[in-house]
This record gives C-alpha cells, structure tokens and sequence, in this order.
C-alpha cells in the first residue's frame, strides 16, 4: 500500500484517529513452497469471493475491531489479505496471524458496506474452521474454548454450572470476589464471564412451556418455537413472551421438547463438526410437524439457521432437509411483520413512552431485518421511537466474543451504551439474548437503570394490557421526559 493511499485513507476517515504505519503493514512473505503452517484442503476461504475485494477501503470505518485496535490487519480488507496468503502459502498460519483473525467480532457491517459486493460473511466462516483445525492454540485458550463449548450450548449441562453460581451470587462471595479484582489479573476471559453473568432466577431450572399451545380464536397460523440454549436459561421471559405474543395473534405454537442448540455459538466460532451435529438434532426434533414457520428469537440463532443449507451442504443425508428447514425460518419480528398483528394493543402507561430499539448484527447485517421490529414497536399507542448515532455498530457481544476478546468488546460496549443513553430514550428495546447481556452490563457500570426489554415482552404487556410501572415499580422514569 502506497503512502499515498494511505495519506487518503486518514483524510477519509477521521473519526478513527488512527494512523496508518508509514511502512506495509503486510507480514513479510518468505520464498514460495516453504513449508508453513496453512489452512487444509477441505473447504478454504474461497480464491474468486478473496479476489473480488479491490481494497478499496470502505469496509474501515464500518469495522468496529479496526475501529478500537486501528490495525489494518484487524480490518475487513486486511483479514482478506492474510487470507489470500495463507491460501497461496505465503504466509504462515501463525498465532500472530490468528490473531488478527480471533479479532473479528463477524458482525458483517462490512458485507453491507461493500460497493463490490465482497462476501466477507463466507470468507471469515470458511477461515474459522480451518483454524481451529490447523492451528494449536496455548493450553489456557483450550480449556476456556473447551468450557465454552461443551456447557453453553447444552441446557441441561449448563444448569448444572448454574446452581453452584446461584448460591456464589446469593452468598456474597460474588461481591468478594470482584472487590479484590484478583480474577482479572488471573485471566481476563474468566473475569469477563463471571462480569457477565446475569442473577440466576428460579425459572431457569425448568422448561414449562408445553408441547403444543393453542392459538387463542382463530387460528390462523401452525408453528413452531426454537427456545435457544443461553436464552431459555438467562432471560426466559423471552420465550414466554414470544408464546404469548403468537397465541394472541392466532398461531397454534409447536415446541418440540427434544429440541437443542442450534449450533450458532459454535458456528461462529469455526467448531464445524459440532455445529454439524446440532443442526442435524435439531432439524430431526422438528421433522413431520406440518408448520407454517419456524419462530426464533433470537438473532443470532435465526442467522445461522437460515445457513443451515450451507451448514449442511456437504451431507447427502441432510442437505436437501437442511434447505427445507432453513427456508421456514422466520425471525418472530419479520413473522409477525408479514402477517400482521390481529390482538388488540394497549398503552403501556398513560404518558407517551419513549425507547430506542438496538439493531443486533445478525439481525440488520445477516438477515436484513430493521424496518420489521420498528413497524411493530410503532403499533403499541403511545410509543415514541428515537434513533441512535452508530445504530449498526457492533455492541462487542458477538456470541462469545465479549468474553473471547473482553478488551475489545469493553470499549464496544461502554460506545454503544453512551449511544443508546444519547438518544434520551428510558427504555432499551433489544432482541438478541447476547445484546441483552452485553448492554445491561454496561448500563450498570455507567450507573444507570434504564429497563431493556425484549420486542415481544413490550408487545406481550401491551396485548395484556399491562402498565410499566407494574412491571418496573421503582421506575418511577419510564415516562417521556
């Protein structure tokens, strides 16, 4: 990269403040046919999606790790650089380049800024899972990895962790623990899992929602409900929210009892085998119910099951029941945007209620879904929308990115919520279990209480016809300012 394009690259983007080395950032590139570390045979990053990007530089401003670390190399444009490199071996697959790698929240802003069109989303998935098998990560990132994977995806094993927890919350150690500080000095990973964790309540040890709940009058509609793994356990208001919010507007909704993890968490994080394996389990649990839809959500499991078909491609046995499972899947905003709400709604107090509604990345970047969730939160009398600056920005949840990358997503984070504060709004709406978590952590560290609420809660009271401030009785606030 010349000084000149450089030079440019400053002038165009001066919110970043960083400057661009005055040397190549590029790795040096040793003799051709040197044996290095590389990606594998099976499915690398794609030769033609990799040249399609002309370096252009649009990608920068949009990438929310460029933006906080100001490397170019933990850019969009550099990541495919180092791709195309290790693809020719040039490059070594070293922890330093995976790094650079590690660093990418997939929040695909980028893909949505291209003007070429660069499918970045399928460069980055294709590199993950050649990582995770071509690159041997340090004992410490194992383990946590290992502990990541094997509990968060599997509800009943993660509840096991969770009664343990729940006595650490209520006995005080909690307090202890985070008064000494001494946890993030010994891993800053660990540190920010235990920050995030949410109080644990009574319902997350059950799973009462029945198998079948009928539609309340006519029913219109046949269909079924993923519960999720973390959202089910951490927030399951959601789900009773969603069921209710169906029903109301005339869908029989079907809850498959066997049902598991979709599989995004270890999607987005290059574990293809055991995305493979839930996807298959989770498909067969909704076999041969007769539905109109598939309901999530959640946004960033309703991304990856609209991939179910690229998940599964190279299955014979399950590509051709994959494409037709991930073509019923509908996020319950886009459903309910499409089919129209039939229940009458109510206000949610007798002033006007003003909120903000925080587009998730899966959501707006990977589904396309933002004017759906505004159509509907305008239809609850008396609610007044405001928009924040940097709406597309990544909150630095990213699945497990915020515990993965505590650093990067910190700052994200601490943005965001200083964005969302801006707006004046007293209530957050989000619908992403992720973002949930992410922002009302960052809500607490700057002091503040405003409520954030999932989409269908706010729909959920506003067909009851419950007031806020039942809800939120301490909240005297809630109204317009």
């Amino acid at each position: 990269m010349s000084a000149e394009v450089r030079n440019q690259e400053s002038d165009q983007f001066p919110m970043l403040n960083v400057e661009l080395p005055d040397s190549t950032p590029h790795p040096p590139l040793p003799t051709p046919h040197s044996p290095l570390p590389s990606f594998d045979s099976h499915n690398p990053p794609d030769a033609k999606l990799i040249d399609a990007c002309v370096h252009c530089g649009f990608c920068l401003s949009t990438c929310p790790s460029y933006r906080v670390i100001g490397k170019e190399m933990d850019s969009p444009r550099g990541r495919i650089y180092l791709m195309d490199g290790v693809n020719e071996g040039q490059i070594p697959l070293s922890p330093a380049i995976v790094q650079h790698f590690d660093s990418c929240l997939g929040c695909l802003a980028c893909v949505t800024t291209c003007p070429s069109g660069v499918r970045y989303d399928q460069l980055i998935e294709a590199t993950r899972p050649q990582v995770e098998r071509n690159h041997a990560r340090s004992l410490p990132e194992k383990l946590l990895r290992r502990l990541i994977f094997s509990t968060f995806p599997y509800p009943d094993r993660l509840r096991l962790l969770l009664r343990p927890l729940g006595l650490y919350q209520k006995s005080g150690l909690q307090k202890l623990v985070r008064s000494l500080g001494f946890l993030k000095q010994l891993s800053p990973q660990l540190a920010a899992m235990e920050a995030m964790l949410p109080k644990i309540s009574p319902q997350a040890f059950q799973d009462p929602l029945p198998a079948i709940v009928p539609a309340q009058g006519n029913q219109r509609y046949r269909v079924g409900l993923l519960l999720g793994c973390v959202q089910r356990l951490f927030n399951p208001e959601v789900n009773d929210a969603t069921v209710g919010v169906l029903t109301a507007n005339g869908c029989e909704v079907v809850i498959p009892q066997a049902q598991g993890c979709c599989g995004a968490l270890t999607h987005h994080q290059g574990q293809e085998a055991q995305t493979q394996a839930l996807a298959r389990q989770l498909i067969d649990s909704f076999a041969d119910r007769s539905l109109d839809a598939i309901i999530i959500n959640a946004s960033g499991c309703g991304h990856s099951l609209k991939e179910y078909g690229s998940i599964l491609h190279d299955d014979p046995d399950y590509r051709e029941k994959a494409e037709a499972f991930a073509s019923k899947v509908k996020d319950v905003q886009e459903f309910l945007a499409d089919v129209g709400l039939t229940a009458k709604l109510s206000p949610l107090q007798d002033e006007p209620l003003t909120l903000v509604y925080q587009d998730a990345c899966h959501m707006l970047h990977g589904q396309k879904i933002s004017v759906q969730p505004r159509q509907l939160l305008k239809q609850i009398p008396g609610v007044q929308l405001r928009e924040p600056i940097d709406a597309a920005l990544c909150c630095g949840s990213a699945g497990v990115y915020n515990i993965l990358q505590p650093d990067v997503a910190e700052e994200l984070g601490r943005q965001k919520v200083e964005n969302l504060l801006n707006t004046g709004a007293s209530l957050i709406a989000s619908a992403n279990i992720g973002c949930f978590v992410q922002i009302s952590r960052h809500l607490q560290l700057q002091g503040q209480t405003v409520p954030v609420l999932h989409p269908m809660q706010l729909l959920d009271y506003s067909i009851q016809g419950i007031k806020l401030n039942a809800v939120f009785p301490d909240k005297a606030a809630i109204a317009a300012p």
